[in-house]
């Protein structure tokens, strides 16, 4: 399995403290953001890692080092052409598909040792499910996705991080085009096929650090010992 780090686009929710830097390179207690994504993401097991970036993509090297792949996004158009950006390489095995704004101290390494064929979609319970794409559960089975839904239909939302078959590149291009383009796009197809599991985080951490309140959050929780890199 090889990894994606999704970072690209301006970071402009995280404005003014991404004028100058890299959203993945704003501190958390000390360590940047990206330093907990890649303890993660290497702990479970995964050591072709690409990530993708803005113009501070260099930022991110000059902290990581050379033994991840960069890809720099030059203009933002969207997260299907991001992707699209990281795909050499990547194609023909399972990927993990991590978005930079979330951080979890889920133990990955068993679900990815296990994963053969399909998608696992981790999932989380949240106060606000109108922010987020929302799992439709039936029979205790993934049975849909909604995204961002005006009206209740549950409140275990999938967000951020994704893993995926080899398949995942042919249902990307076969979608990319679509209007509102998201990644859930892509998930459905699992899902409709009935290849799509959920994992919740359950008694584990999983923190959005998108916004200037859950990154005070997210120092807030490291702080007090509630969440911690793995090393």
């Amino acid at each position: 399995m090889k990894a994606i780090i999704v970072a690209g686009g301006h970071g402009s929710r995280l404005y003014p403290m991404t004028e100058f830097t890299h959203k993945t390179m704003l501190p958390l207690c000390g360590r940047p953001i990206i330093d907990y994504v890649l303890a993660t993401i290497r702990n479970a097991g995964i050591d072709h890692i690409t990530i993708i970036g803005n113009k501070f993509i260099n930022k991110i090297r000059e902290h990581v080092g050379d033994d991840v792949v960069y890809v720099l996004e030059e203009e933002p158009k969207g997260v299907a052409n991001a992707l699209q950006l990281a795909r050499r390489g990547n194609e023909g095995v399972p990927i993990l598909i991590w978005f930079s704004d979330n951080i979890t101290d889920l133990d990955l390494k068993e679900h990815v040792q296990s994963f053969e064929k399909g998608a696992v979609l981790l999932t989380r319970e949240v106060e606000k499910p109108s922010d987020f794409g929302i799992a439709i559960i039936e029979n205790g089975n993934v049975a849909g996705v909604v995204e961002k839904p005006d009206r209740p239909c549950g409140n275990l939302a999938i967000g951020g991080i994704y893993v995926f078959d080899d398949t995942f590149w042919r249902r990307l291009d076969s979608v990319q085009d679509s209007t509102n383009f998201s990644i859930s796009d892509v998930t459905r197809q699992y899902i409709v096929e009935g290849s799509a599991r959920i994992i919740s985080v359950g008694d584990s951490t999983w923190i959005d650090c998108g916004t200037p309140s859950s990154l005070s959050e997210a120092a807030e929780m490291i702080e007090k010992g509630l969440f911690k890199i793995r090393e």
